[in-house]
């Protein structure tokens, strides 16, 4: 999630960062009151072991005790189980976040190559067609003066057959 954030806008990034230093300081407070809480549970185990041998009606009221513990320590087991889980999820899910932007990345550069290519190639479409036009121009010039060529020769062939026959 760090990276993805990192990889936003400006405005967008500050706010994402910001949560995340704030989720993570919420993991390390879990942490720090499970450590607490752990060697806490095992410190009155101990504490309540050694009570228990001296009292006999205490022994009632410590297998309560005991017995609550045991269901504390059990939910706090298993919430740490969820957290580990959960922060497994998290981690796949980063991982595929990053892979796909690398994909889209990819992806990006080849649209970016293609249309450079599209534009060159346009760009060369548009430089024959000027081409063609001129080669057409200078072929109806061509044809236009062949003819008038042809059409004044043969003025002259039908003006030197005139005159010679006359005579």
């Amino acid at each position: 999630m760090d990276l993805e954030a990192r990889s936003l806008q400006p405005n967008v990034k500050a706010v994402l960062l910001a949560k995340l230093r704030e989720y993570k300081s919420d993991l390390n407070n879990l942490k720090s009151e499970h450590k607490r809480l752990a060697s806490a549970n095992s410190n009155q185990a101990a504490r309540d072991d050694l009570l228990e041998s001296g009292m006999a009606d205490a022994m009632s009221v410590s297998a309560n005790q005991r017995g609550r513990l045991m269901m504390s320590t059990e939910r706090l087991n298993e919430s740490s189980d969820r957290i580990k889980e959960s922060r497994r999820t998290m981690l796949e899910t980063e991982e595929l976040g990053v892979s796909i932007l690398q994909d889209l990345h990819q992806q990006r550069q080849s649209l970016l190559h293609a249309n450079d290519t599209l534009h060159g190639v346009d760009d060369n479409i548009s430089k024959s067609k000027k081409i063609l036009t001129n080669m057409s121009r200078r072929m109806s010039r061509n044809k236009w003066i062949i003819s008038s060529v042809i059409v004044v020769l043969v003025v002259a062939i039908a003006l030197i057959l005139y005159f010679k026959l006359s005579k």
